[in-house]
């Protein structure tokens, strides 16, 4: 078996907002995907992810921003890491 990785950047912790970003990695060999590739995220949120057979592995801490940087550009914060085993 090998894995594939789905990483998507949601727009809330919620896991059911809408996909902001995304990456995917391919350990099967049967794509070459690469940053940029598409305009359109591979699902619209985190649960259709989820329909589609991807488990979800990983979500990121939610930790709020300090006193006076609620308004800095930083990370991007919901980060959720999806497998598939083929």
């Amino acid at each position: 078996m090998k894995q594939q990785v789905l990483v998507l950047y949601l727009d809330t912790s919620a896991l059911d907002s809408e996909v902001r970003a995304w990456a995917f990695y391919d350990g099967t060999g049967k794509t070459n995907p690469t940053t940029g590739d598409s305009d359109l995220p591979p699902y619209d949120s985190g649960t259709e992810a989820l329909r589609d057979g991807w488990r979800l592995f990983q979500a990121s801490q939610l930790i709020p921003p300090y006193p006076g940087h609620e308004y800095e550009t930083s990370f991007m914060k919901h980060e959720f890491f999806f497998e598939k085993l083929e």
